[in-house]
């Protein structure tokens, strides 16, 4: 038999879910074959950032945040769209801030709310990183047909609707 043949359920050595079987439930299966798909990319992407451009990927995010926001975004949105804590985006800010990539400021009469935005150097950094990101993704999802990608793409909105609650629709 092929050592990297796919088993009775499509797995393939090296995949985190190869312990399940086909008795297991499909969704748990889905989840971890999802999770699977997660964690190599996110990995492909940290390594490339990290050794091409010597950046995280927690400061890409931040900046790519930054770049489809123009005016800038409080401390709270730039937490709520990065999905972690504003502890986290404090963290990151302040050293985006010493490097000269984003600047802070006030909203007029409101001195509690900070803006955070890119600098031209920020905007620089972040347009020269992107094009290879683009890549690394294109390359990540090269085996899918651009169909496939539009199914999975719709299958994953269906799938995240139903994550959502009620009270936290917008």
């Amino acid at each position: 038999m092929d050592a990297n043949a796919p088993n009775a359920i499509g797995n393939k050595p090296g995949d985190f879910e190869t312990a399940l079987t086909s008795d297991d439930r499909v969704d748990l299966r889905v989840w971890l074959r999802l999770l699977t798909c997660v964690n190599l990319i996110e990995r492909t992407v940290r390594n490339n950032l990290r050794e091409d451009f010597d950046i995280t990927l927690p400061r890409f995010d931040l900046l790519a945040q930054l770049d489809r926001a123009p005016k800038g975004l409080s401390m709270g949105q730039l937490s709520r769209r990065l999905m972690v804590s504003n502890g986290n985006v404090t963290g990151l800010i302040n050293r985006l801030l010493s490097e000269g990539l984003v600047e802070r400021s006030h909203i007029r009469g409101d001195r509690r709310t900070q803006l955070v935005s890119l600098t031209a150097a920020g905007k620089r950094a972040f347009d020269s990183i992107t094009p290879a990101h683009a890549a690394w993704i294109s390359e990540a999802f090269a085996s899918l047909s651009r169909d496939e990608m539009t199914t999975l793409y719709g299958l994953l909105a269906k799938l995240k609707a139903g994550q959502i609650k009620p009270d936290e629709r917008p």
